[in-house]
């Protein structure tokens, strides 16, 4: 899995002017907790924060006062309009042996039921996998070019990486090819 370095800066607990002013130059403040390790108060710069990959999944690779803790991005608390970041959460997996997390799936190939007319429609874009954290999957690539019209794909038909468990119901849909809808011929009444 890709792991992406990020600088913080230390924060004391205390006084809002200080919070406010930090703000201003551009820092938001960071909590860093997880098991076993010692919770920690941070800043990071908002220019750093906004260059995060979007979309994909990835760890991050917090440098604090030289020390380095490989965390995930667990919550960014927004304000009320949902327009500029408050806060951030990063859980600090350095010290954790297996982790769940939502890994994106990928798509490969074109369904042979989508060339006689059918509609593949995905349900599922992402999987819960459980998996040492050095062996998290960037992603899981299925391949789709064997489903014919009216094939479903559950999670029990997904091969899961090596040393990962999906924690999704099997019987979950993941995608299927529709087939296509007959078309309705109007029909002339005659009148007499």
């Amino acid at each position: 899995m890709k792991k992406v370095p990020l600088k913080l800066i230390p924060r004391k607990l205390g006084s809002k002017s200080e919070l406010k002013r930090m703000r201003k130059q551009g820092y938001i403040p960071v909590e860093v907790y997880g098991k076993e390790v010692e919770n920690r108060h941070a800043y990071v710069s908002l220019k750093d924060l906004m260059s995060l990959p979007y979309g994909e999944t990835f760890l991050i690779e917090a440098d604090l006062d030289g020390e380095k803790r490989i965390c995930l991005l667990k919550d960014i608390q927004r304000g009320y309009l949902g327009d500029n970041i408050l806060h951030v959460d990063l859980y600090d997996i350095s010290h954790t042996r297996e982790i769940e997390v939502e890994v994106p799936l990928e798509f490969v190939g074109t369904p042979a039921g989508v060339g006689l007319g059918g509609t593949f429609e995905i349900m599922l874009h992402t999987l819960t996998v459980k998996a040492p954290v050095d062996n998290i999957p960037d992603k899981i690539s299925v391949d789709v070019s064997s489903m014919g019209l009216g094939d479903v794909l559950h999670v029990r038909d997904i091969q899961p990486p090596a040393g990962c468990i999906i924690m999704d119901s099997p019987e979950e849909v993941v995608a299927v090819v529709l087939e296509p809808e007959a078309e309705e011929t109007p029909t002339e009444e005659t009148t007499s």
